[in-house]
């Protein structure tokens, strides 16, 4: 077993930081803790992401922890290294779910105490560890993300040496009360990493990607089916471009070629901060998908004529491509009422997949803002009749399911178990919906067969709700023989309690 050696001795890195204060901490409030953040030196970070992922009209919606979208970012690459810093439950549960979601590397960890925090030896202890791990066998990257309360206590990882022996050190504050969901985190990541990368290769020559394109190529802007590239090269053979990198990349010489796109395709259109880089590179932005028929043809339009492809080369991707999707559109229909909602930013996309199946959808709910990337998207949605709602809050989800009564509702989990509690056929989009290809020939009626399959389990439903009838809801689940007495007043006396303890805390040493 080889020796483990430490660095050299040096001076102390020691920041002084302004405490946190009281109430600052995980239960501290959103509010309070933004407000922490900023005088601790915060705000300019804080500010830019008020602008990259406006909050309106909710203030959060209900996803899980946003630092989990840019972990997850982090663990598919190659040759990268992670290090969270943050509160011990919250680094346990994000390493848990990233292990649960496939993970198969070890996530570093920095742990701080109230000393630490506040004296500024957390920032010293952080470098220590990136010192440690970087290593130029193991490691092209680290990438150190501060939780929630690094955040509002101003530890400042910008600090941090870009380099550490030829190893990348890139530093990001992911903090939940400044992004609002995990698909933002996702682009809060790539858009570092490629604003590094646009400054390398700015400076000089870099690394060649593993794979150089023959053609121009179209950058592919969000997380998609691994299919979806493929078949996206495909449909862009005729207007002489290939298919170039999906953004976030699975390796750091991707990112070169990423930057290098023709053009670039915003298949998720919330990448504010990776758009921003892309255009610093002097690169045009394309909104939508090539998603059903009318989706590919105007996809296609408007690639080709943002890469100076001719009319006739346009024309040539479209008779090879729309017959074959309006026929398998047309081979695998879909038919019933379908509310949509979820959290990963192809909700508008799927909606439109499943309109021109044949469904009905008469709502579809995303927890991302609203951006110029998807506009194609909204408009075609209205002008069929759809309410489009960014942004969407959990309890408009389910009130769409109430108000629509569909045949099926594809939403979050607990949209999900509010539908089948009604004994309405519910999908959860992330793992039945998202994990299928959506784009051109491939995607048209990949995704009747579930969706059909799905609301023929109606009746099923139905003989399941019959035969639970009366075990109760809420206080009173189960099976009693004296059913409980709900007490409204109680619940209110012992809430406004709680509430005023709550506020007397955060209130101590302010």
């Amino acid at each position: 077993m080889s020796e483990i050696t430490t660095p050299a001795k040096r001076t102390p890195d020691r920041i002084d930081l302004a405490p946190a204060s009281e109430g600052s901490g995980c239960h501290g409030g959103a509010d309070t803790m933004r407000e922490a953040a900023k005088k601790a030196g915060k705000s300019e970070i804080l500010d830019q992401y008020e602008k990259d992922y406006p909050m309106g009209p909710h203030d959060q919606p209900q996803s899980m922890c946003p630092a989990f979208g840019s972990l997850r970012v982090g663990l598919r690459m190659r040759r990268t290294a992670t290090i969270l810093s943050g509160s011990a439950c919250c680094v346990y549960g994000l390493t848990f779910t990233s292990h649960f979601y496939g993970a198969r590397r070890s996530v570093g960890y920095v742990p701080f105490s109230s000393e630490t925090l506040v004296t500024g030896k957390l920032f010293e202890d952080i470098k220590e560890a990136v010192e440690l791990m970087a290593d130029p066998e193991k490691y092209d990257t680290i990438i150190v993300t501060n939780l929630c309360v690094p955040t509002a206590s101003g530890v400042p990882l910008r600090l941090l040496p870009d380099s550490i022996n030829g190893v990348r050190i890139v530093g990001i504050d992911v903090p939940g009360f400044g992004v609002p969901t995990h698909a933002e985190a996702k682009d809060v990541l790539a858009g570092a990493m490629l604003k590094y990368a646009r400054e390398e290769a700015e400076q000089g020559p870099v690394a060649a990607p593993s794979e150089v394109a023959q053609k121009p190529s179209v950058t592919l802007l969000g997380e998609m089916f691994p299919a979806d590239p493929v078949g996206i090269g495909h449909m862009l053979e005729p207007l002489g471009l290939a298919a170039g990198p999906v953004v976030p990349t699975r390796e750091w010489r991707e990112l070169y070629s990423a930057l290098d796109g023709a053009v670039i395709a915003a298949i998720h259109p919330f990448y504010t901060a990776s758009v921003r880089e892309f255009e610093a590179a002097g690169r045009k932005v394309i909104g939508s998908a090539p998603v059903g028929r009318d989706g590919t043809a105007a996809w296609l339009q408007a690639i080709g004529e943002a890469t100076g492809a001719s009319s006739s080369q346009i024309s040539e991707a479209h008779n090879a491509f729309l017959p074959a999707i309006t026929g398998a559109l047309a081979a695998m229909p879909v038919k019933g009422r379908i509310t949509v909602s979820g959290y990963e930013g192809s909700e508008l996309l799927v909606a439109r997949l499943l309109i021109e199946s044949g469904a009905e959808v008469p709502y579809v709910g995303t927890a991302c803002p609203r951006t110029k990337w998807s506009d194609p998207d909204r408009e075609w949605l209205e002008a069929k009749g759809v309410r489009v709602n960014y942004r969407a809050s959990l309890e408009e989800d389910i009130a769409a399911v109430e108000e629509f009564g569909p045949d099926l509702a594809i939403g979050t989990t607990p949209v999900v178990q509010h539908a089948k509690a009604k004994a309405i056929p519910a999908l959860y989009f992330t793992n039945l919906i998202s994990a299928r290809p959506l784009m051109g020939p491939a995607g048209a009626g990949s995704l009747a067969q579930v969706v059909n399959a799905a609301m023929a389990n109606k009746e099923r439903f139905d003989r399941m709700k019959e035969f639970f009838k009366g075990v109760g809801e809420g206080y009173s689940s189960g099976i009693w023989e004296d059913i409980p007495t709900d007490r409204p007043k109680f619940k209110a006396k012992y809430a406004a309690q709680n509430a005023a303890a709550a506020k007397a805390a955060e209130a101590i040493g302010s």
